[in-house]
């Protein structure tokens, strides 16, 4: 695959939620609890995710980047979206933004890409079941519970697009005035998860208890950055160390990088079981408003 150690570590950390919730899915289908087997297609449709973010589904240029560097001036991926990359240009050369900004920016674009990418393949998805369900001649209690997962999946669909074009305003706002000191947050899926929490059915007090939330979890994902950086210089120095020769040195070098790759799995894991765990939460506030 010629993934960095940054990106091997986060496919171990997304491969081990997919494990995780695959486990508690054979406990559910045991107990007869997913009968009408949605749970296992959203299963399906998150595999499907990892497999087109870490260019594994055969398919090429199909790897999601998502780099925390911009090296010299230039990123080292495409945002294979016109408005974005138009939007991204200007921003480069208005001279608003200093590199740690610019290096900030990039990240909430590939974030947005990787936004589109998993609408995308739940479009697909839908468009699937669709065609499948308009394909039944005699229609049964079984029907009606497909209609039931569909309605589901149209729901989902609606609540990532409103996600995304919150998100395309977010971008051509800060690449035209550049970056709000006020601002509350600045990682991009915490901005999108306030931006959403703040539309959802939640009192005034529900709503400050998951501002500091949304605090703390910027703090891990900060944390989690500062890990990622530190095992990619990890994995340059033992690179050199492993041409010059040297064991004892080569050893340490070993021990450090082990040391850096199993902090920096831990920490991803832990950051996306609580962006799943707040994602969730936010989608009931926002289904309770359309009830």
């Amino acid at each position: 695959l010629h993934l960095s150690a940054v990106k091997l570590a986060e496919l171990h950390s997304d491969l081990k939620i997919q494990e995780k919730d695959e486990l508690s899915w054979k406990k559910l289908k045991a107990e007869g609890l997913d009968e009408d087997g949605e749970k296992e297609a959203k299963l399906r449709r998150n595999l499907n995710v990892i497999m087109t973010k870490y260019g594994m589904n055969g398919k090429k240029d199909s790897q999601l980047v998502d780099t925390n560097y911009i090296k010299d001036g230039t990123e080292s991926d495409t945002l294979d979206d016109p408005r974005l990359e138009k939007l991204w240009s200007k921003a480069k050369t208005s001279g608003k933004f200093s590199d740690e900004e610019l290096d900030k920016l990039w990240r909430e674009f590939k974030h947005h890409k990787e936004k589109i990418h998993e609408y995308n393949i739940l479009l697909e998805t839908v468009s699937r079941t669709e065609d499948i369900h308009k394909n039944v001649i005699n229609p049964s209690e079984e029907t009606l519970v497909k209609e039931e997962i569909l309605h589901n999946k149209h729901r989902e669909l609606k609540d990532k697009l409103r996600s995304i074009n919150q998100g395309f305003e977010r971008l051509r706002k800060v690449s035209h005035q550049g970056y709000d000191a006020t601002s509350e947050f600045e990682e991009p899926r915490v901005i999108d998860l306030w931006d959403m929490a703040k539309s959802a059915n939640f009192t005034e007090k529900e709503l400050e208890s998951f501002r500091e939330e949304l605090k703390h979890f910027e703090a891990k994902i900060e944390k989690h950055h500062h890990y990622q950086k530190q095992l990619e210089i990890s994995h340059q120095k033992l690179k050199h160390v492993e041409e010059t020769g040297d064991k004892d040195h080569l050893n340490k070098k070993k021990e450090k990088y082990a040391m850096l790759e199993e902090k920096t799995k831990e920490l991803g894991y832990k950051v996306k079981k609580h962006l799943q765990d707040l994602s969730s939460r936010i989608s009931q506030g926002l289904q309770h408003n359309e009830l």
